[in-house]
């Protein structure tokens, strides 16, 4: 349901701002989504898992959070983050 370092580091790779980059918005809401993204395909499984759920609803909600303080700071940046991680907004 985690995921791997290698995945991480990829994440953080692939969405970093600048050279030492890890803790940016984009990279925060990149790798919430990838974690999103597991439990949600853990679920099809396991319906009645709902420990996890609780867990999910919470990545969801910090997620959210960080979307919203990145669409207040800087419209662009949400916008091409949105596109490329390919939400709904």
């Amino acid at each position: 349901m985690s995921i791997t370092k290698e995945r991480k580091r990829e994440l953080i790779k692939d969405f970093k701002t600048h050279e030492y980059d890890t803790g940016s918005p984009e990279v925060q809401i990149a790798i919430l989504t990838e974690r999103i993204r597991n439990l949600s395909r853990h679920f099809e499984q396991h319906k009645h898992d709902f420990n996890s759920r609780i867990g999910l609803l919470k990545l969801v909600g910090r997620r959210r959070k960080l979307l919203r303080y990145l669409q207040r700071k800087d419209v662009e940046r949400y916008k091409t983050l949105i596109d490329r991680l390919g939400l709904r907004k």
